[in-house]
């Protein structure tokens, strides 16, 4: 009676199970985990992104009223510009002719510095549409990140309750409510 019976320890069973490969099918919970910590990671770099974009919108937009500001401080100096030239032709007007040569001159010299602070306040009128114009091309892709990132939190939100209650259409609706952020998402990038 050699025969002996062979027992494991149970720290020696709980070994062979851990080295021994998973034959069990992963479970909608564990899928719905690894769902939502993907869309959780997507959403930090869609909010990244979305908030970088709108500090473009805003430094565009500040650029604008700053060269506005200026414009309309050129456009104030052509009008102070403009005053001295009435005056100066009120006083031709006014005086002799042989004493009206020193306002004919300063008439000259306003028409010309008139000239030069109409260019210069149009130019920077220009340079004002300009950045006005990209503050409002960048928002447009800003408006979609954002409405991206609502649509992956509603999938989180429906993972979660899909989580708690089993329902798979519930994470049917997740996936395409997140498929919808994405393409959101993308289509911002292809306009920023």
């Amino acid at each position: 009676m050699s025969e002996s019976l062979h027992t494991h320890a149970p720290h020696e069973e709980a070994i062979h199970e851990a080295a021994e490969p998973a034959t069990h099918k992963p479970t909608l919970g564990q899928w719905v985990a690894i769902f939502t910590a993907l869309l959780a990671t997507l959403g930090a770099v869609v909010g990244y992104q979305g908030t970088h974009l709108m500090n473009e919108v805003l430094l565009a937009k500040n650029e604008a009223v700053l060269e506005k500001a200026k414009a309309t401080d050129q456009w104030n100096y052509y009008q102070a510009i403009s005053t001295k030239e009435h005056l100066m032709q009120l006083a031709v007007d006014l005086t002799p002719a042989k004493q009206a040569a020193p306002y004919q001159k300063k008439i000259l010299k306003y028409k010309a510095q008139k000239k030069s602070v109409q260019a210069e306040a149009q130019h920077l009128e220009q340079l004002s549409s300009a950045a006005n114009g990209r503050s409002e091309r960048l928002n447009r892709p800003h408006n979609d990140m954002a409405i991206a990132m609502i649509f992956l939190q509603i999938a989180i939100s429906l993972a979660s309750i899909t989580a708690l209650t089993g329902r798979i259409w519930l994470f049917g609706m997740a996936i395409l409510s997140a498929l919808s952020g994405v393409g959101l998402w993308v289509m911002a990038l292809s306009l920023a």
